[in-house]
């Protein structure tokens, strides 16, 4: 059986309903994406791709 995954929000979040947001988990290593409204689509991104979005959002943030 699978583990479940450990999804993780940004600490931007609320967390109560009503704050959608995209949420982090890892599987041997391999980032995966989702919004927490639509938990059952979930993207695969490559670990470079994921830190050079990342550091984009952090030097464009208002």
């Amino acid at each position: 059986m699978a583990q479940p995954l450990n999804w993780q929000k940004s600490s931007f979040s609320g967390g109560g309903p009503g704050n959608e947001c995209v949420e982090l988990a890892a599987v041997n290593g391999e980032p995966l994406l989702r919004e927490s409204d639509e938990p059952d689509r979930i993207l695969t991104v490559a670990p470079h791709g994921l830190a050079a979005l990342l550091h984009h959002l952090r030097v464009n943030r208002p």
